[in-house]
């Protein structure tokens, strides 16, 4: 009886799993700019501003290097 109980357990924990992801045709919504993280640019450009200030590099998010001159 144990045994049961703690297999249906699993399985029910298992398939709960089953419905992670995005589905194809959800995908265009997700794509869309006001469903970015941070869709403001004024405030992307500050933290881009306060990332490399205190980071010594050449931009936070999408610029190659670093501070120490290595690339």
């Amino acid at each position: 009886m144990v045994s049961k109980t703690l297999l249906l357990s699993a399985l029910v924990l298992v398939s709960g799993c089953s419905t992670l992801g995005v589905k194809p045709w959800d995908r265009d919504l997700l794509a869309r700019p006001e469903m970015e993280l941070s869709a403001n640019a004024l405030e992307l450009a500050t933290d881009d501003h306060i990332y490399f200030s205190k980071e010594a590099t050449s931009g936070g998010r999408s610029f190659a290097g670093g501070g120490c001159g290595c690339n």
